[in-house]
């Protein structure tokens, strides 16, 4: 328990400990942060004190960085011990921190009054495409039931490299894209606004550590650098992707923005919720093969707001364990061939679906391509995101008591600049 008061249903209580990037009235400059409950915890400031002396060398240096990239390069074992300090720190027991009210009150400040960032310089954006039931549903809508999944889809993780100058943090207003998009099937396509903006849900690590060129990083060290995770919105123009997309996959249609959580929960505070993923049929080659548990149980949900409405409504209930490939097997893909990741790299799960009608990651899944209303509150209907419609993706885990979450992944969709 925590000096600082953390409601039972808070994201962000002792166990979690994330880490983010935020601005303050009184300090406009970035710097490195955590948050418990309502608060935000400048780290910055406990360093200048000296608290951080016996984990982080120069830890002044490193929280004062505008992005985690300088704490997330220093590896594995100074991540969890920073985060053990942390949790000492905060805790009801522990005096330090707790009896130093002018420290409390040079680094403490409520989480209304600061502003988040970014979290990390984000050098390379990988997408990848790991959830089965997404990959049947729209192969389905696309090719029919029989040639739904394409052969090398339950063989590897199916991925493409993504935009990461677009990549943006919660809150973030975007435009609504426009490029070309067949309006009429069969006849020329068109210039102007995407007519089915989407979103996906997605989670996203943040590699901390990076392996040399040449040099893969194996299944059974995979986790060791990976720093973090984040929700992710990958925003989508559905028509002018399915214009572009052959042969070489998506490109406008994507790369207009992405929108990730401000606060990095840490692969330690997800540790207790690592459960069995999906049987993998056919067995994975050895390279891909996992001897523990690799899924976590992350409950996941989008909420949709209409322009025109007061109320968001909850128009998908997903989970992250369904993901087929996980996040282990992604990364040692990704680099088996010799690439090099490199602190700061940003790894997208692809639209994480479930079994379920109402557990579909996209809009493009629960109107079934336009087909059907997506029914929400105050008699409000979509298929698709109109203009000033604002979008929430959620996820939190909890077990035995024990809550761990992310906060809120927002975005709002503006109207085309004409």
């Amino acid at each position: 328990m925590s000096f600082i008061e953390t409601k039972p249903d808070s994201d962000f209580s002792i166990h979690n400990i994330p880490f983010g990037i935020i601005s303050t009235p009184s300090n406009a400059a970035p710097r490195v942060a955590t948050r418990i409950g309502d608060f935000a915890v400048d780290l910055s400031v406990l360093a200048q004190a000296g608290l951080f002396s016996s984990v982080v060398a120069d830890a002044q240096g490193v929280f004062s960085q505008p992005t985690l990239n300088l704490f997330m390069s220093l590896g594995k074992p100074v991540w969890s011990a920073t985060r053990k300090l942390i949790q000492k720190l905060l805790s009801a027991s522990e005096a330090t921190l707790r009896d130093n009210k002018d420290l409390l009150e040079r680094a403490v400040f409520p989480i209304n009054t600061v502003k988040t960032h970014l979290p990390a310089n984000i050098g390379d954006y990988t997408d990848f495409y790991a959830s089965k039931e997404h990959a049947t549903n729209v192969g389905i809508m696309f090719r029919g039931k029989e040639n739904a999944l394409m052969p090398n889809w339950t063989h590897l993780p199916v991925g493409y490299h993504g935009r990461a100058s677009s990549v943006v943090v919660s809150g973030t207003e975007l435009k609504r894209p426009q490029g070309q998009r067949v309006v009429v099937k069969g006849e020329a396509p068109q210039f102007g606004p995407s007519l089915r903006m989407d979103c996906e849900l997605e989670m996203a690590f943040l590699v901390g550590t990076g392996n040399n060129l040449g040099e893969p990083i194996t299944i059974d060290n995979a986790k060791d650098h990976m720093f973090g995770v984040v929700l992710m919105n990958d925003w989508s123009a559905r028509d002018i992707q399915a214009w572009e997309y052959v042969p070489l996959g998506p490109f406008l249609g994507k790369n207009f923005g992405t929108t990730v959580s401000a606060w990095v929960v840490t692969m330690d505070a997800l540790e207790p919720f690592l459960v069995p993923g999906p049987v993998q049929d056919p067995k994975p080659m050895a390279y891909l093969a996992e001897s523990t548990d690799s899924a976590y149980d992350i409950n996941l949900e989008i909420k949709l707001k209409p322009a025109e409405g007061s109320k968001y409504s909850v128009i998908s209930r997903s989970n992250l364990k369904y993901m087929y490939w996980s996040f282990a097997q992604q990364l040692t893909h990704h680099t088996v061939n010799g690439c090099n990741m490199r602190t700061g790299d940003l790894c997208g799960s692809g639209t994480i679906s479930g079994p379920t009608e109402n557990s579909f990651g996209s809009l493009l899944e629960l109107s079934w391509s336009g087909a059907k209303d997506i029914q929400l509150e105050e008699g409000i209907t979509r298929k698709f995101l109109n203009d000033n419609d604002e979008m929430i993706l959620a996820g939190w885990c909890e077990k035995d008591g024990v809550r761990v979450g992310f906060g809120e992944c927002h975005g709002k969709i503006l109207p085309a600049r004409v």
